[in-house]
């Protein structure tokens, strides 16, 4: 039998050190190793990830899926039932090495019909909840302090890698041939960092004098329910639906909010799609919801 291993990380920038440490601990003989690209979406259904697909199609009856925890294959709760039901129907185990899921029997079925425990159902639906809650309240806590921040004038981001003569010895090394990914290795950096300290020196470099805005991020807007059934049933041109189609929805009491993440711009041609709704035939419940939404926009996407 089998030891299948699967590894995973949301962006380029992460990496799979931990999960390796959580796999190594756990003594894992044999393993056949299946590791998605870097950057792999947490939205992208692990049915319909690469390497999660090549690793169910080696996989045979009576082999073992391991990975370092629970939220490196799904996020929501209907992407693990959905899971476990193809572990179940191939005959394949799942074992989770660390998290709230390690030491769960997730595949345990009810003798007779078949059908994942009740238990064990409630359980992954509790958990996976708890999960989400606990993300959303970290975006909401992330907004907040960039917000914060940026009021009191701070920057974001990340600290350089390079600082100070580390630069001036890439640069010196650089412009006397060195290669970005040589330099890279041998400061134990990214070749992004390295490409940062030289980007003046870069071939495809454009002076002051041509100047290139740099391009837009993409940021988390949470558009409400109103606004997203609207923008549903309008016209909207590829890159509108689709930032609509991977939105998250977020239930707020009776209603829900959809967490969509775009460029600012697309956010404002979205914000422009549903300008009707502040009219005289729209409900006050609509006219409300685009002005929350509206007021999302203008304190983030300009």
């Amino acid at each position: 039998m089998a030891n299948l291993v699967y590894k995973r990380v949301s962006t380029d920038e992460q990496s799979t050190d931990r999960q390796n440490l959580v796999l190594a601990e756990a003594g894992i003989e044999d393993p056949v190793v299946f590791e998605e690209d870097a950057g792999t979406s947490s939205r992208l259904h692990p049915l319909q990830r690469p390497k999660f697909g090549e690793l169910l199609t080696y996989a045979r009856a009576g082999d073992t899926v391991h990975i370092s925890e629970m939220f490196r294959l799904v996020r929501g709760t209907g992407h693990i039932l959905d899971v476990l039901d193809v572990l179940h129907r191939d005959r394949l185990a799942l074992c989770i090495h660390d998290g709230a899921f390690s030491g769960m029997d997730l595949t345990a079925r009810h003798p007779r019909t078949g059908e994942l425990l009740s238990t064990v159902k409630f359980m992954v639906q509790t958990l996976a909840a708890a999960g989400e809650l606990q993300r959303d309240l970290q975006r909401e806590l992330t907004y907040d302090g960039l917000r914060a921040a940026e009021a009191k004038g701070n920057k974001g981001g990340r600290r350089p890698a390079l600082t100070g003569g580390a630069v001036t010895d890439v640069r010196a090394a650089y412009l006397g041939g060195q290669s970005i990914a040589a330099l890279a290795r041998d400061h134990g950096v990214s070749r992004g960092a390295i490409r940062t300290a030289v980007a003046d020196l870069l071939p495809e470099h454009v002076t002051a004098d041509n100047p290139v805005p740099a391009p837009e991020l993409p940021i988390t807007l949470d558009m409400p329910g109103k606004v997203a059934d609207f923008l549903r049933a309008t016209d909207l041109d590829d890159a509108e639906r689709a930032a609509l189609d991977h939105g998250q929805a977020v239930r707020r009491g009776t209603g829900y909010t959809l967490r969509v993440t775009a460029v600012p711009a697309l956010h404002r041609q979205l914000l422009d799609r549903c300008q009707s709704l502040d009219g005289a035939g729209a409900i006050p419940a609509q006219r409300k919801a685009r002005r929350e939404f509206e007021n999302r926009v203008s304190a983030f996407a300009h």
